[in-house]
């Protein structure tokens, strides 16, 4: 949402979508028409069309000319919600539901951290790869993966381009044993931003993984962002007893957790 009062124009759009999100309309699930918003938030209604062209966009209302904007329930398209107890099925689950776009695909040196985290040979080159990953055409992660050559040698540009680069991994028989994943907050540069068309500067969530295979080799380290409000990282918990003390702990799938990766 580039161009007059951009700022402004994100911070109606965000109102609104809160608005719609908690079910403060009317009964009608109409919108206030473009004056009202406008006077009601001190804008003009130039900023009021762009943020609701930007939800209608997002299939969250029903623009009609002439009799005003609707909220189209839960027609709109759903966010990611990843089970971050279960973060390699995860991977695999989302490749399945999402569709990607590449941006870059080639072979490099890898840089000094990436090469600790993997632990990769002196001098060993890494494939890399930056796509976007969409959900129901709309872009929520910008990713960037570093794959040791010697496992990147086995797939192509096309087959990242299609399917899932953990499935891939496995492909080569690689056993993939556990992962290390770091959550933080991250603002959008402007190449991310304009990527996952966003203002520059808005905040996304990072998150940095390093994934191994059984036998300790580092198979692939990836630094992703998204979209806050298509992408939620969600943990169920369970209260118990250890040594006479209660603490939170995490239920696994096979404990009856929610499935990864599912639309909610």
């Amino acid at each position: 949402m580039a161009g007059v009062e951009p700022s402004k124009t994100r911070q109606i759009y965000l109102l609104l979508r809160d608005r719609i999100a908690s079910g403060r309309l009317g009964d009608d699930g109409a919108l206030p028409g473009e004056q009202a918003l406008a006077a009601q938030h001190g804008v003009s209604r130039v900023t009021v069309r762009r943020a609701l062209a930007e939800l209608a966009r997002e299939g969250l209302v029903s623009r009609r000319r002439g009799v005003g904007t609707f909220v189209l329930g839960d027609c709109g398209a759903k966010p990611i919600v990843a089970d971050i107890s279960d973060v390699l099925a995860n991977l695999v689950a989302m490749g399945r539901e999402t569709s990607v776009r590449l941006i870059e695909f080639g072979y490099r040196a890898a840089p000094m951290s990436v090469a600790a985290a993997l632990r990769l040979k002196p001098r060993e080159r890494v494939q890399y790869a930056v796509r976007v990953r969409l959900i129901d055409g709309l872009p929520f992660s910008y990713l960037v993966t570093h794959v040791p050559e010697r496992f990147g040698a086995t797939y192509t540009e096309a087959d990242l381009a299609s399917r899932p680069l953990l499935a891939l991994l496995e492909r080569t028989g690689e056993k993939i044993g556990r992962a290390t994943q770091d959550v933080t907050a991250v603002l959008a540069s402007p190449e991310v931003a304009a990527a996952l068309e966003v203002e520059t500067g808005s905040p996304l969530i990072g998150v940095s993984r390093t994934v191994f295979a059984a036998n300790g080799d580092g198979v692939e380290h990836l630094s992703a962002l998204y979209r806050p409000d298509r992408y939620t990282l969600r943990m169920e918990m369970r209260r118990k007893v250890s040594a006479g003390v209660r603490r939170w702990s995490a239920v696994l799938p096979n404990d009856g957790a929610t499935g990864a990766g599912k639309h909610n």
